[in-house]
């Protein structure tokens, strides 16, 4: 893997950088495309005495992102560690359901024995449907209805563009808006 580690308010020694490394080189052993994998690594010192650890690495099939805050960065890069594996191993379980009658299964994920998991199915099953028109709108009357209801994200037609957007409240109190292309 290829490692692109930054760090906002903090410096990036060569011992964290080695232990980045070394955490996340663990994740080798899932994907076959892992030593042309490029790993994107931002580590930053929050004003509130937080780390948080940002990891993004783009396969050919998905993206892995994963975010963490803790007040040790050490524990933060552990708990991310843990958090990519888990996605990679749905993610494994839920390709390796969806082409095991096809045959023509894409090759992100090795495939040996040591890594093959057994999740249970109720884990990715559709519990509940629901339909609705959505009502054209701009994003501050999306927000001011996600609140109203208490919900932490609003799917919506953008009044402006006529394409359906979902603003969700951040981890930060914030607000952000996806726009669908």
């Amino acid at each position: 893997m290829n490692y692109n580690v930054r760090g906002e308010n903090i410096e990036v020694t060569p011992a964290i950088r080695e232990y980045v490394e070394k955490k996340i080189s663990k994740l080798d052993r899932y994907l076959t495309e892992a030593p042309d994998s490029k790993v994107n690594v931002n580590l930053r010192f929050n004003q509130d005495k937080t780390s948080k650890v940002e990891v993004t690495i783009p396969l050919p099939h998905l993206v892995l992102r994963a975010e963490e805050t803790n007040v040790d960065m050490y524990a933060a890069i552990d708990l991310i560690t843990d958090k990519l594996e888990r996605q990679i191993r749905k993610h494994k379980t839920k390709v390796n359901r969806k082409f095991r009658d096809k045959g023509n299964f894409p090759i992100t994920f090795t495939t040996s024995d040591q890594t093959e998991i057994h999740e249970e199915d109720d884990d990715l099953e559709v519990v509940r449907t629901k339909r609705f028109d959505l009502k054209p709108m701009d994003s501050e009357e999306a927000i001011l209805q996600m609140n109203m209801l208490g919900h932490n994200f609003y799917v919506f037609t953008n009044s402006d563009t006529n394409r359906t957007n979902v603003v969700y409240k951040r981890k930060d109190g914030r607000y952000g808006l996806i726009e669908a292309h």
